[in-house]
């Protein structure tokens, strides 16, 4: 099996049509389609099951998916380290809970390798999502926190897909609530405190348990819940209703708005926040900039 061949099952599913394919590839639409047969008998497996509306990978799919990513992937990396950065155009990829550090590393890494061209993505996105995009390789990092609550759930899938956490820092739990709160005014918060409010968190979809909440009391029954799909709409809810968040702690008012600050929580708890990456892979130079950046936002934080 060759790169070239890789490319082509790396596009067909991010296509999921053919002929969609093949135009990217600039190629002809049989030898697309011949060439995936080919590999799949070479394989012997079926990657792709066909349709009126396109193509759906299957599980043996899935996983050649992200073996071919992983491949192309580490190529990107060793022609980066013999060549330099000669004809390269910049590409990487991070997903995330919602962390303003995480997307002040991101700002970071792109000042430091501004160029003419280049396609980096930053996910914030639900955390079985996080697990699934680094174990695929949609993403080179994945952040999120593991505590007492979570982390036997999540260390046994994060352990399923051959990825290693790597802790960061250790944040104990904070409420997240306006300036014009009535609880603004105390030192610390209890959990009772908090009973009349309601409480903000990020949806996670079909893995909607306390184990992949970002949210840290979420294995308890608060009154009042609102569930959202991103940050601007729970602040802005968090302001307009009184509500409250429980998170890390670290803030940036230039992301997150002066209205929005930070208490500790009365908890004996805490939360270990790291990253996520594959198994025996070697992160690209915009992966390593990235953590030295990221160790630096939360060290200052």
């Amino acid at each position: 099996m060759t790169l070239q061949q890789l490319k082509y099952i790396v596009t067909v599913a991010e296509c999921g049509n053919i002929t969609e394919a093949a135009e990217k590839l600039f190629i002809a639409q049989p030898s697309l389609t011949s060439a995936i047969h080919n590999i799949e008998e070479e394989m012997g497996i079926t990657a792709f099951i066909r349709s009126n509306k396109g193509v759906e990978l299957t599980r043996d799919g899935e996983t050649l998916l992200s073996y071919a990513r992983q491949i192309l992937e580490q190529t990107d990396v060793m022609t980066e380290h013999f060549k330099g950065e000669r004809n390269q155009k910049p590409r990487f990829s991070v997903s995330c809970q919602h962390y303003s550090f995480a997307v002040n590393a991101f700002v970071d890494v792109i000042r430091e390798y501004d160029a003419d061209a280049y396609s980096f993505i930053l996910r914030e996105t639900q955390t079985y999502e996080i697990i699934d995009d680094v174990a695929v390789g949609r993403s080179e990092i994945g952040i999120l926190y593991l505590s007492e609550h979570n982390e036997a759930v999540l260390s046994k899938l994060i352990n399923k897909n051959d990825l290693n956490f790597e802790e960061l820092y250790i944040a104990k739990p904070h409420v997240f609530i306006s300036n014009n709160h009535l609880l603004a005014n105390k030192e610390e918060i209890t959990i009772q405190d908090l009973m009349p409010y309601p409480y903000l968190v990020f949806e996670q979809g079909k893995h909607n348990s306390f184990y992949f909440s970002e949210e840290f009391l979420s294995s308890l029954e608060f009154p009042k819940n609102i569930m959202v799909r991103d940050r601007a709409t729970l602040f802005n809810l968090l302001i307009g209703l009184n509500g409250f968040t429980v998170c890390s702690g670290i803030i940036d008012t230039e992301l997150n708005g002066e209205n929005i600050i930070s208490k500790p929580l009365d908890s004996d708890c805490s939360m270990r926040i790291g990253i996520l990456t594959r198994k025996n892979s070697v992160l690209s130079r915009y992966g390593v900039s990235y953590l030295n950046v990221l160790k630096n936002h939360l060290s200052i934080d």
